[in-house]
């Protein structure tokens, strides 16, 4: 099947939008500017998995495994993950969805999309052909202003991204805009503990273990992982988010919490009947751009 159509007026990087005034004050209080996000992953990205399993005991894998659990998969309609990163979610979802189903990964940082271009070269090599699933195209894109038609997806998916957008509702607001009707918007991110005594070792480790670790792995900056305890900090989670996810027009939003609130996800269903039929085939222009 042919991807969704891509629209190359939309393949502008996100500085332009995440540097105004409004997008730095979108209710965070932490700097997510495009260009500062986009260096920040740049610097980090030939030692974000492992670092990312370090510091999170292999947990992550769980979690993404528990998200791809929650995703109602069916017919021949494409799924898109943005904020993609190094392709880890992506690539689980298209195991896990078989032959017939399109995944797309988008993301704005190029350095991370060039790691996860290479894990599915090296997976397609492994398989000798692929096991028959589509190969997934990393796209770079941004994920305020998708370049994807409306009503595209059967499921949009992000995985501790979210909160790297510089406006979260317009982030929300775009993944809805491309779900299908009756498809799935799926959140993973990060979230606070409620115990005291869990919440309290969770705080210490973050803001002053975490950052450590982190700069004496990447031989790095240590502003990066000084970000991540930041930028979870002053983010909405638990119901606060699922509001903003009704905000944007969802319906029946739920939340999880996995490891005893340590992340959370957040699941939302776009209203109207859901369609098995795949959207209309993009040009040769679109999808040259898409699989490039």
């Amino acid at each position: 099947m042919s991807v969704p159509n891509a629209d190359p007026s939309c393949q502008s990087n996100a500085s332009a939008e995440s540097n105004s005034p409004a997008a730095k004050s979108s209710g965070t209080g932490v700097d997510k500017s495009g260009d500062r996000v986009r260096e920040m992953f740049r610097q980090i990205a030939p030692r974000y998995d492992a670092m990312n399993h370090l510091l999170s005991l292999n947990v992550d894998k769980w979690w993404r495994r528990k998200a791809v659990q929650t995703l109602n998969m069916d017919g021949d309609a494409p799924i898109l993950d943005l904020c993609c990163g190094t392709g880890d979610l992506a690539i689980a979802i298209a195991d896990a969805a078989g032959p017939d189903i399109q995944v797309i990964g988008s993301d704005f940082c190029h350095a991370m999309l060039e790691i996860a271009r290479g894990k599915e070269d090296k997976r397609t090599r492994d398989a000798s052909g692929g096991s028959g699933r589509h190969t997934i195209p990393f796209l770079e894109a941004d994920s305020m202003a998708l370049p994807f038609d409306n009503d595209s997806f059967q499921c949009v998916t992000v995985a501790f991204g979210l909160r790297n957008i510089a406006d979260t509702d317009q982030g929300l607001s775009e993944m809805t805009r491309v779900c299908q009707p009756g498809g799935q918007v799926m959140v993973l991110e990060f979230s606070q503990p409620t115990l005291p005594v869990l919440k309290q070792a969770y705080n210490f480790y973050f803001r002053h273990v975490l950052p450590r670790i982190g700069q004496w792995m990447a031989r790095n900056d240590k502003s990066a992982y000084e970000y991540l305890p930041e930028s979870v900090g002053q983010f909405p989670c638990g119901e606060a988010l699922a509001e903003r996810m009704r905000g944007v027009g969802l319906e029946n939003v739920t939340f999880r919490p996995l490891t005893l609130g340590v992340a959370t996800i957040y699941l939302g269903e776009k209203p109207g009947e859901k369609s098995s039929a795949q959207p209309s085939s993009a040009s040769s222009e679109q999808e040259a751009l898409v699989t490039a």
